[in-house]
């Protein structure tokens, strides 16, 4: 029999820094989100292959303070840890400034609702949780190296101070540790080079907690050395053993288009681990990232992917996020039964103020995006539409706008400067269909009466500005979104915009 494999990444498009717990036969991973709400995606596998979404870690916007924040601020390297029938998710909540707080959460559902975050402390960032065999509780957290700080047995604060671990090996912006306890030795797991090109995994070991650390002979221990292969930035990894008793590690990887633009993101990719005789490590026997791999010794647990919307349920689907903390009475399921109905936000999506921008990850370089949106503007400024949206500073947006009259409009932000492409005259902005279709860096953008006939309006070649690296800017950690938005553009009016419905439509 054929071994089953897999193809890297298993959780495409914007899925950073990934953090992994077993429980019994069941996996759980938790990623950044940044800005977007609801906050700290949760996924569940049978098989560590094939996820699907289960629920937020924060569900309430009372307990998440993003809207005022920057693009790429808010939720840093969440890790989710289980123990004695209790998950417990850690976070870094990233302020203005150089404000911080790590945070924690927990729950008796990987699922949720879990706790009201409480905060732990205020310096560093990407804390995890470790327990020892003792019972006693620690955060592990980073900057400038691996730090530990010990908790109360209720977790609700720190004891003491804390104590500094290990430096890693010199390269830039040690982060994101983990420690793991095998056969005698604590292993500090790290991330290290920056999450850009050059990212890494390192790892150092003691007998003793506190240490002193030993750095591995082997590190790092995974890394991408090759610039031709389409898997690249490799690092901030976190081991998991199945219940058969293999190893693997879950890391960030990013699939870059046209050169050095990692249009989707950074995304969440899966490798064996082997352990040898002299207790270290290595990922995918040192080869680097791998496109194809011979799958977990796991029965095969496939989940449908969810490409199609009609908004007929009463909560929302999971996969969709807004930027920001939305305003609750700017949108509805209820409103308009089977159609998820948007009033315009008073600003604009190039504001950090926009309160109704709804999108979802782009997971694929080739994908199809559709909806059927009914919407009336009547004043200038007025506007609804689908947009391919990276933060403020970057993205794309087809949309029916009210400016001396109904137009439909293409307009492009790139690295925080506007222009429109391309615009044309409605007569009625009634059951418009709008729709961008998506090769690699390409974007062509399409509208619709009836949708089936679709008329293009625009098409960008070159669209890898809608990428961390596009932006021009240092903190950019996101990956682009596709979706939909309204504004009132500055007329002083609320009025809605339906969406029927929405599909998404990929190539492998």
């Amino acid at each position: 029999m054929t071994a089953r494999t897999y193809m890297n990444p298993i959780l495409p498009g914007f899925h950073p820094d990934p953090s992994i717990v077993r429980v019994g036969e069941d996996y759980y991973m938790v990623n950044s989100t940044f800005q977007y709400f609801p906050a700290i995606v949760i996924s569940h596998s049978r098989d560590l292959v094939n996820w699907e979404y289960i629920g937020h870690a924060i569900t309430k916007s009372e307990d998440i303070p993003l809207s005022d924040l920057p693009d790429s601020y808010g939720i840093w390297a969440p890790d989710i840890s289980y123990h004695a029938g209790t998950f417990t998710i850690m976070a870094t909540l990233r302020l203005h400034g150089a404000g911080r707080h790590n945070i924690l959460m927990t729950s008796d559902k990987p699922e949720g609702p879990y706790s009201k975050p409480i905060i732990i402390n205020e310096e560093g960032l990407d804390p995890s949780l470790f327990i020892d065999d003792d019972g006693s509780r620690y955060m592990v957290y980073g900057g400038g190296g691996a730090k530990l700080l010990k908790l109360n047995k209720e977790m609700t604060a720190a004891v003491g101070e804390p104590v500094f671990l290990w430096p890693g090996t010199g390269k830039a912006s040690p982060e994101g540790p983990h420690i793991l306890k095998k056969d005698g030795y604590y292993y500090i797991i790290l991330a290290e080079g920056g999450t850009e090109y050059g990212h890494c995994v390192t790892v150092a070991r003691s007998v003793n907690l506190t240490g002193p650390y030993e750095s591995c002979p082997y590190n790092p221990v995974h890394t991408q050395s090759d610039p031709t292969a389409p898997i690249q930035r490799a690092g901030h990894g976190k081991l998991v053993q199945t219940q058969h008793g293999e190893w693997w590690i879950v890391h960030l990887a990013g699939r870059p288009v046209n050169g050095n633009y990692s249009v989707l993101g950074r995304e969440t990719c899966l490798e064996p681990v082997q352990w040898m005789e002299n207790g270290w490590f290595l990922v995918n026997e040192g080869k680097g990232p791998s496109n194809v791999q011979t799958a977990p010794a796991l029965e095969e647990h496939p989940f449908p992917f969810a490409g199609f919307d009609d908004f007929n349920e009463d909560r929302m689907p999971l996969h969709w996020q807004f930027a920001r903390n939305p305003d609750p009475s700017g949108w509805s399921l209820s409103d308009r039964p089977g159609h998820l109905r948007l009033w315009t936000s008073a600003s604009d999506i190039d504001s950090i103020e926009a309160t109704n921008v709804l999108v979802r990850r782009e997971q694929h370089h080739v994908y199809e995006a559709s909806l059927k949106m009914e919407f009336h503007p009547e004043v200038n400024g007025e506007q609804a539409g689908l947009v391919c949206y990276y933060d403020t500073r970057c993205f794309v947006k087809l949309c029916t706008m009210y400016d001396e009259g109904l137009k439909i409009k293409l307009i492009e932000r790139r690295a925080s400067t506007t222009q429109v492409l391309k615009e044309m005259d409605l007569t009625d902005g009634q059951n418009l269909y709008l729709k961008v279709g998506v090769q690699r860096e390409t974007r062509s953008f399409y509208y619709s009466r009836d949708g089936r006939t679709w008329e293009l309006l625009g098409t960008i070649p070159d669209a890898t500005f809608l990428s961390d690296e596009g932006t021009m800017e240092k903190k950019a950690f996101t990956g682009t979104m596709v979706g939909f938005y309204t504004s009132s553009g500055g007329s002083g009016r609320r009025i809605t915009a339906d969406v029927d419905w929405f599909r998404y439509e990929f190539q492998q």
